[in-house]
Order: C-alpha cells, then structure tokens, then sequence
C-alpha cells in the first residue's frame, strides 16, 4: 500500500510546479490522446522521451514513478496471459509442444502495457507536481465554459478535488484497518480461497464504514462553513498565465501534431 503515488502532492522548487494548473491539465489531455494515435513504437519512443524530460525539470525520482506503476503489474501480467491464448494471428514466434506464441499476441499486449504505462505515469506527474486547491482551480477555469449550457463546473471540479485529496487517506486507513485485524489474528496472505475471501470482507467492510463517515463529517463542516452548490464565490488566488504555460502547450501539441503526421506518412 506504501506504493500508491497517485494523488501524492511532492512539494518540490521546480519548473513544473510552478506552471499555471490549466496549462498542465491541457497538456496533460493532449498527451493521453496522443497516447492513443497510433504511431508505432516510435510514436511511443518519442513520447517517453517528452515525458523523461518533464520528469527531469519537475525533480521528481524516478522511484516515485516505479511505486506508481508497481500496482498495475499483476493485471498487466494477467492481460499477457489472456492475449497469449485467446490471440492467434500473426506468425508463430515460439511453440511449446502444441501451444504456439504468435505475434499479434505479443505486440498487441505490448502496445496495451506501453499506453497504460504512459497514462499512469502522466496523471502521477500532475497530482505530484499540482496541489490540490490548484487542481480545482484550474479545472474549474477550464469548465467555466460549460455553465453555459448547464454544467456545474465549480461542484465538478470540487469532487475531483475531493476525490484525489483523499486518495491517500483512505490509503493510510485500509493500512491501519489491515493492522488492527492482523493483530486479531486476521492473516490476508495466507490460508484457502474462502479465508482470504472472508478476510478481504473484514477489512472492505470497516473501510467503507469509515469511508462514509470522512464523508458525512466533510459534508457537515461544509454546510457550516457556509458553502451553497451553485453560488457565486471570488478567489483569493487568481490564475495567470506566462511565457512558460504557452511554451508547454505549444510543445504539447505539437508533438500530437506530430504523431498525427507521422501516422499519416507512415
């Protein structure tokens, strides 16, 4: 559980904590779509090195990205295996008796593995570069336009904000509850499939319970505070952009350009 990143604010001097909140969630969608362009392996290669880069400015260890992806491994291995025996296009790369390996297997896992890779490793370096009370501003200065048409941008943004905020409280509680029924005896490693089952409930069950609580004593220290869905409310923190935010979506969206280009030539 020591492992979970995502929705780790590190509170580092760099140049990427200091860019505007909007410019880095743009860029950070432009980046997921073109994750999904499909460039090749050298589309991939292009957009990894972009992504070191980031990494390198932001002054962020690379071990704190591995501990991001470290959760996804069982079910990247467990997609491996499905495409292994359920794909059967391609030619045979290895055959083991009568089992074959085929080659769309391989790369179409691959392909799937890169991208997620890449996605997780883009949303950590925004909630690990971005405060919270940032996020929601910057989310809701992108949606502002929505309220037009009836999109409640400030209440959306707030959730989101809520959500990432307690990410890691929750991560800390399901350590304590883990903890506290282990010293009653409760093993989660060990024992037949129908212990682990029960012994997955004793701790699902607490969580939850707990979880509803946080979020009810949230809702009343809201509500005392004064807070009304919908109302109009100033900033004391006001969002500008400089030369820095406009250079980082300018080379966020060149390189979909880029990819899109690539793709159309290839």
């Amino acid at each position: 559980m020591n492992n979970f990143t995502l929705g780790k604010y590190m509170p580092l001097d760099s140049a990427i904590h200091k860019l505007d909140p909007r410019a880095k969630i743009l860029a950070m969608l432009v980046m997921l779509i073109a994750i999904f362009i499909p460039s090749g392996f050298e589309g991939y290669l292009l957009i990894s090195v972009v992504i070191l880069v980031v990494v390198y400015f932001s002054k962020l260890k690379l071990s704190f990205l591995v501990k991001a992806m470290k959760p996804m491994f069982f079910m990247l291995g467990f997609l491996l295996v499905i495409n292994l025996l359920v794909i059967k296009t391609g030619y045979a790369l290895v055959t083991i008796g009568s089992f074959v390996i085929y080659s769309d297997a391989v790369f179409q896992t691959l392909y799937i593995v890169i991208r997620l890779l890449l996605m997780v490793i883009i949303t950590t370096l925004l909630t690990a570069t971005t405060k919270p009370f940032d996020l929601t501003l910057g989310l809701e200065s992108i949606m502002a336009p929505f309220k037009k048409i009836g999109l409640p941008a400030s209440e959306i943004a707030m959730m989101i904000s809520i959500a990432l905020r307690f990410i890691p409280t929750l991560i800390e509680e399901t350590q304590r509850i883990m903890q506290a029924q282990a010293s009653r005896g409760v093993d989660l490693q060990e024992g037949k499939i129908k212990e682990k089952i029960m012994a997955i409930l004793s701790l699902i069950v607490p969580l939850f319970v707990s979880a509803f609580q946080r979020a009810d004593d949230l809702a009343n220290a809201m509500e005392v505070k004064g807070y009304i869905p919908g109302a109009k409310r100033t900033r004391y923190k006001q969002l500008k952009f400089y030369l820095r935010d406009y250079i980082v979506l300018l080379v966020s969206n060149g390189l979909l350009i880029l990819l899109i280009v690539w793709m159309i030539i290839k």
